[in-house]
Protein backbone atom coordinates (compact mmCIF):
# COMPACT_ATOMS: atom_id res chain seq x y z
CA UNK A 1 0.00 0.00 0.00
CA UNK A 2 2.84 2.38 0.93
CA UNK A 3 4.56 1.48 -2.36
CA UNK A 4 1.57 2.64 -4.42
CA UNK A 5 1.22 5.77 -2.29
CA UNK A 6 4.86 6.53 -3.08
CA UNK A 7 4.17 6.11 -6.79
CA UNK A 8 1.13 8.38 -6.56
CA UNK A 9 3.11 11.00 -4.67
CA UNK A 10 5.80 10.97 -7.33
CA UNK A 11 3.26 11.43 -10.13
CA UNK A 12 1.76 14.39 -8.24
CA UNK A 13 5.23 15.90 -7.86
CA UNK A 14 5.87 15.56 -11.59
CA UNK A 15 2.51 17.11 -12.47
CA UNK A 16 3.08 20.00 -10.07
CA UNK A 17 6.56 20.58 -11.53
CA UNK A 18 5.15 20.59 -15.07
CA UNK A 19 2.43 23.08 -14.06
CA UNK A 20 4.98 25.44 -12.46
CA UNK A 21 7.23 25.23 -15.54
CA UNK A 22 4.34 25.81 -17.94
CA UNK A 23 3.23 28.83 -15.88
CA UNK A 24 6.72 30.33 -15.85
CA UNK A 25 6.96 29.54 -19.55
CA UNK A 26 3.89 31.71 -20.12
CA UNK A 27 4.77 34.67 -17.90
CA UNK A 28 8.54 35.06 -18.40
CA UNK A 29 8.44 36.06 -22.11
CA UNK A 30 5.78 38.64 -21.30
CA UNK A 31 8.02 40.34 -18.74
CA UNK A 32 10.21 41.63 -21.57
CA UNK A 33 9.65 45.33 -22.28
CA UNK A 34 7.80 46.32 -25.45
CA UNK A 35 5.69 44.12 -27.69
CA UNK A 36 6.54 41.95 -30.72
CA UNK A 37 5.06 44.24 -33.36
CA UNK A 38 6.87 47.38 -32.25
CA UNK A 39 10.10 45.40 -32.00
CA UNK A 40 9.86 43.77 -35.43
CA UNK A 41 9.07 47.11 -37.07
CA UNK A 42 11.97 48.96 -35.39
CA UNK A 43 15.24 49.87 -37.11
CA UNK A 44 17.67 46.93 -37.24
CA UNK A 45 21.42 47.57 -37.48
CA UNK A 46 20.88 50.97 -39.04
CA UNK A 47 18.58 49.62 -41.74
CA UNK A 48 15.36 51.54 -42.35
CA UNK A 49 12.35 49.31 -41.84
CA UNK A 50 8.74 50.25 -42.50
CA UNK A 51 6.91 51.12 -39.28
CA UNK A 52 3.54 49.70 -38.30
CA UNK A 53 0.88 52.30 -37.85
CA UNK A 54 -1.00 52.34 -34.55
CA UNK A 55 -4.02 50.90 -36.34
CA UNK A 56 -2.00 48.02 -37.80
CA UNK A 57 -0.39 47.32 -34.43
CA UNK A 58 -3.78 47.21 -32.69
CA UNK A 59 -5.09 44.89 -35.40
CA UNK A 60 -2.28 42.37 -34.92
CA UNK A 61 -2.48 42.60 -31.13
CA UNK A 62 -6.18 41.71 -31.37
CA UNK A 63 -5.59 39.05 -34.04
CA UNK A 64 -3.07 37.17 -31.85
CA UNK A 65 -5.08 37.77 -28.67
CA UNK A 66 -2.36 39.88 -27.02
CA UNK A 67 -4.80 42.68 -26.22
CA UNK A 68 -6.82 40.46 -23.87
CA UNK A 69 -6.26 40.41 -20.09
CA UNK A 70 -3.31 38.32 -18.98
CA UNK A 71 -5.46 35.76 -17.16
CA UNK A 72 -7.53 35.23 -20.34
CA UNK A 73 -4.34 34.63 -22.37
CA UNK A 74 -3.13 32.25 -19.63
CA UNK A 75 -6.23 30.04 -19.80
CA UNK A 76 -6.16 30.09 -23.61
CA UNK A 77 -2.51 29.00 -23.46
CA UNK A 78 -3.35 25.94 -21.33
CA UNK A 79 -6.39 25.19 -23.48
CA UNK A 80 -4.20 25.15 -26.60
CA UNK A 81 -1.58 22.99 -24.87
CA UNK A 82 -4.23 20.43 -23.94
CA UNK A 83 -5.01 20.12 -27.66
CA UNK A 84 -1.34 19.84 -28.61
CA UNK A 85 -1.32 23.28 -30.24
CA UNK A 86 1.78 25.40 -29.51
CA UNK A 87 0.59 28.52 -31.26
CA UNK A 88 1.60 30.50 -34.33
CA UNK A 89 4.95 32.24 -34.64
CA UNK A 90 4.56 36.03 -34.79
CA UNK A 91 7.84 36.48 -36.68
CA UNK A 92 8.09 33.45 -38.96
CA UNK A 93 4.35 33.30 -39.77
CA UNK A 94 4.29 29.53 -39.34
CA UNK A 95 2.92 27.12 -36.73
CA UNK A 96 5.44 26.78 -33.91
CA UNK A 97 5.30 22.97 -34.13
CA UNK A 98 6.48 22.99 -37.75
CA UNK A 99 9.35 25.34 -36.95
CA UNK A 100 10.49 23.24 -33.99
CA UNK A 101 10.32 19.98 -35.93
CA UNK A 102 12.44 21.57 -38.64
CA UNK A 103 15.14 22.79 -36.23
CA UNK A 104 15.09 20.01 -33.62
CA UNK A 105 17.04 17.38 -35.64
CA UNK A 106 20.05 19.71 -35.93
CA UNK A 107 20.24 20.23 -32.16
CA UNK A 108 19.67 16.52 -31.47
CA UNK A 109 22.53 15.73 -33.84
CA UNK A 110 24.92 17.91 -31.82
CA UNK A 111 23.67 16.94 -28.36
CA UNK A 112 23.46 13.17 -28.86
CA UNK A 113 26.83 12.98 -30.61
CA UNK A 114 28.44 15.02 -27.82
CA UNK A 115 26.77 12.82 -25.16
CA UNK A 116 28.02 9.61 -26.77
CA UNK A 117 31.56 10.87 -27.39
CA UNK A 118 31.99 12.52 -23.97
CA UNK A 119 30.61 9.46 -22.19
CA UNK A 120 32.80 6.95 -24.04
CA UNK A 121 35.97 9.06 -23.80
CA UNK A 122 35.26 9.98 -20.17
CA UNK A 123 34.73 6.34 -19.17
CA UNK A 124 37.88 5.15 -20.98
CA UNK A 125 40.07 7.90 -19.52
CA UNK A 126 38.49 7.55 -16.07
CA UNK A 127 39.03 3.80 -16.08
CA UNK A 128 42.63 4.25 -17.19
CA UNK A 129 43.36 6.79 -14.44
CA UNK A 130 41.63 4.65 -11.81
CA UNK A 131 43.90 1.71 -12.62
CA UNK A 132 47.01 3.95 -12.63
CA UNK A 133 45.87 6.27 -9.83
CA UNK A 134 48.42 8.76 -8.46
CA UNK A 135 50.89 8.13 -11.26
CA UNK A 136 52.09 10.94 -13.56
CA UNK A 137 49.63 9.88 -16.31
CA UNK A 138 46.75 10.19 -13.87
CA UNK A 139 47.88 13.58 -12.57
CA UNK A 140 48.43 14.99 -16.08
CA UNK A 141 45.02 13.90 -17.40
CA UNK A 142 43.34 15.06 -14.19
CA UNK A 143 44.86 18.54 -14.49
CA UNK A 144 44.12 18.90 -18.22
CA UNK A 145 40.48 17.82 -17.99
CA UNK A 146 39.77 19.95 -14.92
CA UNK A 147 41.29 22.97 -16.68
CA UNK A 148 39.17 22.44 -19.81
CA UNK A 149 36.00 21.90 -17.79
CA UNK A 150 36.32 25.41 -16.30
CA UNK A 151 36.07 27.00 -19.75
CA UNK A 152 32.51 27.64 -21.02
CA UNK A 153 31.49 25.68 -24.10
CA UNK A 154 30.88 28.80 -26.19
CA UNK A 155 34.42 30.08 -25.40
CA UNK A 156 35.92 26.74 -26.42
CA UNK A 157 33.85 27.04 -29.59
CA UNK A 158 35.25 30.53 -30.28
CA UNK A 159 38.82 29.25 -29.87
CA UNK A 160 38.17 26.31 -32.20
CA UNK A 161 36.48 28.62 -34.71
CA UNK A 162 39.38 31.07 -34.63
CA UNK A 163 42.18 28.51 -35.07
CA UNK A 164 40.71 25.65 -37.12
CA UNK A 165 38.11 27.46 -39.24
CA UNK A 166 39.25 31.07 -39.68
CA UNK A 167 42.97 30.46 -39.21
CA UNK A 168 43.68 27.10 -40.84
CA UNK A 169 40.57 26.77 -43.00
CA UNK A 170 40.07 23.12 -42.05
CA UNK A 171 36.40 23.52 -41.16
CA UNK A 172 33.50 25.75 -42.29
CA UNK A 173 32.95 28.99 -40.40
CA UNK A 174 29.20 28.61 -39.95
CA UNK A 175 26.03 26.78 -40.91
CA UNK A 176 25.10 23.12 -41.06
CA UNK A 177 25.48 22.55 -44.80
CA UNK A 178 27.24 24.19 -47.73
CA UNK A 179 24.85 26.65 -49.35
CA UNK A 180 23.81 26.13 -52.98
CA UNK A 181 25.79 22.90 -53.17
CA UNK A 182 24.59 20.10 -55.43
CA UNK A 183 25.41 16.77 -53.82
CA UNK A 184 26.21 13.74 -55.97
CA UNK A 185 24.83 11.30 -53.42
CA UNK A 186 23.81 10.57 -49.84
CA UNK A 187 27.37 9.96 -48.65
CA UNK A 188 28.61 13.32 -49.95
CA UNK A 189 25.73 15.13 -48.25
CA UNK A 190 26.31 13.26 -44.98
CA UNK A 191 30.02 14.06 -45.13
CA UNK A 192 29.29 17.75 -45.61
CA UNK A 193 26.87 17.78 -42.63
CA UNK A 194 29.44 16.02 -40.42
CA UNK A 195 32.13 18.45 -41.57
CA UNK A 196 30.00 21.41 -40.47
CA UNK A 197 29.01 19.74 -37.17
CA UNK A 198 32.58 18.73 -36.20
CA UNK A 199 33.65 21.89 -34.36
CA UNK A 200 30.37 22.40 -32.43
CA UNK A 201 30.46 18.75 -31.36
CA UNK A 202 34.11 18.98 -30.30
CA UNK A 203 33.36 22.12 -28.25
CA UNK A 204 30.48 20.43 -26.42
CA UNK A 205 32.38 17.17 -25.96
CA UNK A 206 35.52 18.75 -24.51
CA UNK A 207 33.56 20.60 -21.83
CA UNK A 208 31.55 17.48 -20.87
CA UNK A 209 34.34 14.87 -20.62
CA UNK A 210 35.63 15.95 -17.21
CA UNK A 211 32.38 15.22 -15.35
CA UNK A 212 32.20 11.65 -16.65
CA UNK A 213 35.95 11.21 -16.22
CA UNK A 214 35.96 12.24 -12.55
CA UNK A 215 32.88 10.17 -11.73
CA UNK A 216 34.25 7.07 -13.48
CA UNK A 217 37.64 7.42 -11.84
CA UNK A 218 36.14 7.89 -8.38
CA UNK A 219 33.59 5.08 -8.81
CA UNK A 220 36.12 2.51 -10.04
CA UNK A 221 38.64 3.40 -7.31
CA UNK A 222 35.86 2.96 -4.72
CA UNK A 223 34.72 -0.37 -6.18
CA UNK A 224 38.31 -1.66 -6.31
CA UNK A 225 38.52 -1.37 -2.52
CA UNK A 226 35.40 -3.49 -1.90
CA UNK A 227 35.72 -6.87 -0.20
CA UNK A 228 33.89 -8.77 -2.95
CA UNK A 229 36.54 -7.69 -5.49
CA UNK A 230 39.29 -9.11 -3.29
CA UNK A 231 37.24 -12.29 -2.79
CA UNK A 232 36.73 -12.68 -6.54
CA UNK A 233 40.44 -12.35 -7.15
CA UNK A 234 41.18 -14.86 -4.39
CA UNK A 235 38.86 -17.35 -6.09
CA UNK A 236 40.97 -17.10 -9.24
CA UNK A 237 38.32 -15.39 -11.40
CA UNK A 238 39.87 -13.82 -14.47
CA UNK A 239 40.61 -10.08 -14.39
CA UNK A 240 38.44 -9.47 -17.46
CA UNK A 241 35.42 -11.14 -15.88
CA UNK A 242 35.94 -9.28 -12.59
CA UNK A 243 36.10 -5.98 -14.44
CA UNK A 244 32.95 -6.60 -16.52
CA UNK A 245 30.75 -8.37 -13.95
CA UNK A 246 31.74 -6.50 -10.80
CA UNK A 247 33.83 -3.38 -11.25
CA UNK A 248 32.33 -1.91 -14.43
CA UNK A 249 28.71 -2.75 -13.67
CA UNK A 250 28.78 -1.29 -10.16
CA UNK A 251 30.76 1.76 -11.24
CA UNK A 252 28.29 2.45 -14.07
CA UNK A 253 25.34 3.21 -11.77
CA UNK A 254 26.26 6.80 -10.88
CA UNK A 255 27.62 7.39 -14.39
CA UNK A 256 24.30 6.52 -16.04
CA UNK A 257 22.49 8.89 -13.71
CA UNK A 258 25.02 11.65 -14.39
CA UNK A 259 24.70 11.26 -18.17
CA UNK A 260 20.91 11.61 -18.19
CA UNK A 261 20.75 14.34 -15.57
CA UNK A 262 23.37 16.40 -17.41
CA UNK A 263 21.31 16.54 -20.60
CA UNK A 264 19.64 19.74 -19.43
CA UNK A 265 22.91 21.61 -19.00
CA UNK A 266 24.19 20.13 -22.26
CA UNK A 267 21.18 21.56 -24.11
CA UNK A 268 21.97 24.91 -22.48
CA UNK A 269 25.56 24.66 -23.70
CA UNK A 270 24.36 23.69 -27.18
CA UNK A 271 22.21 26.84 -27.33
CA UNK A 272 25.29 29.04 -26.86
CA UNK A 273 27.53 26.96 -29.12
CA UNK A 274 24.97 27.02 -31.94
CA UNK A 275 25.03 30.82 -31.87
CA UNK A 276 28.83 30.84 -32.09
CA UNK A 277 28.76 28.69 -35.23
CA UNK A 278 25.43 30.03 -36.60
CA UNK A 279 24.20 26.44 -36.49
CA UNK A 280 20.48 26.23 -37.41
CA UNK A 281 19.23 24.40 -34.31
CA UNK A 282 17.03 25.33 -31.37
CA UNK A 283 19.76 27.52 -29.88
CA UNK A 284 19.94 29.94 -32.77
CA UNK A 285 16.15 29.79 -33.06
CA UNK A 286 15.80 30.73 -29.37
CA UNK A 287 18.09 33.73 -29.85
CA UNK A 288 16.02 34.93 -32.80
CA UNK A 289 12.77 34.36 -30.91
CA UNK A 290 13.98 36.36 -27.88
CA UNK A 291 15.31 39.16 -30.08
CA UNK A 292 11.96 39.38 -31.88
CA UNK A 293 9.79 38.96 -28.76
CA UNK A 294 8.08 36.01 -30.42
CA UNK A 295 6.11 34.76 -27.39
CA UNK A 296 4.62 31.58 -28.89
CA UNK A 297 7.98 30.49 -30.30
CA UNK A 298 9.83 31.18 -27.02
CA UNK A 299 7.17 29.18 -25.16
CA UNK A 300 7.44 26.32 -27.64
CA UNK A 301 11.24 26.10 -27.35
CA UNK A 302 11.20 26.21 -23.53
CA UNK A 303 8.45 23.61 -23.49
CA UNK A 304 10.41 21.23 -25.71
CA UNK A 305 13.57 21.64 -23.63
CA UNK A 306 11.57 21.06 -20.42
CA UNK A 307 9.94 17.89 -21.72
CA UNK A 308 13.35 16.63 -22.89
CA UNK A 309 14.93 17.17 -19.45
CA UNK A 310 12.02 15.58 -17.55
CA UNK A 311 12.03 12.63 -19.96
CA UNK A 312 15.77 12.20 -19.45
CA UNK A 313 15.26 12.13 -15.67
CA UNK A 314 12.51 9.55 -16.02
CA UNK A 315 14.64 7.35 -18.31
CA UNK A 316 17.55 7.66 -15.86
CA UNK A 317 15.28 6.27 -13.12
CA UNK A 318 14.27 3.29 -15.27
CA UNK A 319 17.82 2.49 -16.41
CA UNK A 320 19.16 2.84 -12.87
CA UNK A 321 16.62 0.32 -11.57
CA UNK A 322 17.43 -2.03 -14.43
CA UNK A 323 21.15 -1.92 -13.68
CA UNK A 324 20.62 -2.27 -9.93
CA UNK A 325 17.57 -4.46 -9.12
CA UNK A 326 18.21 -3.86 -5.41
CA UNK A 327 16.53 -0.45 -5.77
CA UNK A 328 13.26 -2.04 -6.95
CA UNK A 329 13.53 -4.73 -4.27
CA UNK A 330 14.02 -2.10 -1.57
CA UNK A 331 10.97 -0.17 -2.80
CA UNK A 332 8.90 -3.35 -2.80
CA UNK A 333 10.11 -4.21 0.71
CA UNK A 334 9.07 -0.77 1.95
CA UNK A 335 5.64 -1.40 0.44
CA UNK A 336 5.25 -4.50 2.56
Amino acid sequence: MIFFQGKKSRVIEYLFTIWVIFTLNFFLPRTMPGDPFLFISADEEGEEVAQFSEEQRNYYMAYYGLDRPLYSQYFSYFSDLSKGYLGYSLYYNQPVTIILLHRLPWTLCLVMTAVILSTVIGIVLGGFCAVYADRWEDRLLYFMLIAISEIPAFLVGLVLLFFFAAGMGLFPLSGAMTHFSGYDGFMEKTGDILHHAALPVIALTLTRISGIFLLTRSSIITVLTKTYIKTARAKGISGQRIFIKHIFRNAMLPIVTRVFLSLGSLVGGAILVENVFAYPGLGKLMRDAVMMHDYPLIQGIFLMVTISVLSANFIADLVYKKLDPRISDAAAADGH
